[in-house]
């Protein structure tokens, strides 16, 4: 569920349309079949049911969000911030909307393994809050990694540039605003 969490919101914060078949808003476990309705006794299981409100949290924030939508389309609206941690399978991009106000940054940590005070540089806004945790214990997540605070200090000579000091949650994936 943590990967499927995580893929999820790689799909809605990427640009391009999204996919996502009957059922599998609530991890369904059997390929959907046109025959039956989706196995919908699968949300009393907690798993399950964290899993669709995680995917209804991110249709919510694909609506409010004008980076995810407003430029879905053009290159302008998606920048590749940090590709230089492939070891530790980590991938930061950020969506860029209409203003730079509205910019939000996602983190993807691809591994099983928590990253404590992570740190990443990015340009533009001097202040971050952790708009999504992937790993939250209301979606199925063990809820021990997050962000309350994200620390932010100037980097180096190079204006407008800061470093973030963060903790990613084991495969998972946050959103920065």
């Amino acid at each position: 569920f943590a990967n499927l969490r995580t893929l999820y919101t790689y799909m809605w914060t990427h640009p391009g349309g999204r996919l996502l078949f009957m059922g599998n808003e609530i991890g369904q476990t059997s390929e959907w079949n046109y025959q039956s309705e989706i196995p919908w006794h699968l949300l009393q299981f907690a798993p399950h049911r964290g899993l669709q409100r995680c995917v209804r949290d991110l249709n919510r924030i694909l609506k409010a969000a004008p980076a995810l939508y407003g430029r879905q389309f053009k290159p302008e609206g998606f920048e590749w911030i940090d590709l230089n941690h492939r070891a530790e399978s980590v991938l930061v991009y950020r969506r860029k909307g209409p203003e730079p106000a509205d910019d939000l940054l996602v983190i993807l940590n691809l591994t099983p393994v928590v990253r404590w005070d992570w740190q990443l540089t990015v340009h533009g806004k001097d202040k971050w809050r952790e708009l999504f945790n992937s790993d939250r214990s209301f979606y199925g997540g063990t809820g021990e990694v997050y962000n309350p605070v994200i620390r932010c200090q100037a980097a180096g000579d190079t204006e407008h540039a800061y470093q973030l000091t963060l903790n990613l949650p084991p495969l998972g994936a946050i959103i920065l605003k």
